[in-house]
């Protein structure tokens, strides 16, 4: 579950909200049955109506990116939502924009690359200098080469620059949001753990010495 409280749908007085509830819910109350048609528990929606005003920001974001006003190429801007979800293991946003990739033509086998795109040749050079800059945006916070921008250039002008800056850092956002509140497919258990030893082990063995004094 979220660390944070769900919405029921009794609950919802805002008219956004309840609009997304009935179009991804259909007529189910989101926390007593959850599920989406894309096999996701649904829950960023009902955490999110936690605040309708931030609820409604967020999803004009996902109007914007896909208003047919910009103008930088579907599959470029989803290489770089995928990329910012991988960077900010983000299982939630990286597994989300696959299915969008996949929905535009990418093949599963490109689209499989993706976390090991500087040694694949799968991708094209216009591929590679927008997947360089996701990773200076996402994983460098923002710290860019004025190589990286140079190639950009070569194909893009500066507004589509600033379309895809712009869209990147927004799902990078929603990435770390969304893995810090364990929303989604972001709701497991965290993988930086203590392996205990074997029984028998001292940590006198590890260290190579005595053991140190007790405090």
């Amino acid at each position: 579950m979220p660390v944070l409280r769900q919405v029921p749908r009794s609950e919802v007085r805002d008219e956004v909200v309840e609009r997304y509830y009935t179009r991804l819910f259909g007529a189910r109350c989101p926390v007593a049955e959850p599920g989406t048609a894309t096999g996701t528990p649904g829950d960023w929606w009902t955490v999110y109506a936690l605040s309708p005003d931030i609820f409604r920001h967020a999803v004009d974001g996902f109007a914007l990116y896909r208003n047919p006003a910009r103008r930088i190429d579907p599959v470029l801007r989803e290489l770089g939502q995928t990329r910012a979800g991988w960077v900010k293991q983000s299982q939630f946003v990286f597994s989300q924009h696959c299915k969008s990739l996949r929905g535009l033509g990418v093949s599963d086998e490109k689209i499989a690359a993706i976390p090991h795109w500087t040694v694949s040749d799968l991708f094209s050079d216009e591929e590679r200098a927008v997947l360089a800059y996701a990773d200076c945006l996402s994983g460098a916070g923002g710290r860019v080469p004025d190589a990286v921008f140079q190639k950009l250039k070569t194909f893009w002008d500066d507004e589509q620059i600033f379309e895809f800056t712009y869209i990147t850092c927004l799902y990078d956002m929603h990435a770390v949001i969304t893995r810090a509140l364990r929303m989604e497919y972001d709701n497991r258990p965290e993988p930086i753990v203590e392996v205990e030893a074997p029984e028998g082990f001292s940590a006198a063995d590890f260290l190579g010495g005595p053991p140190p004094a007790s405090r």
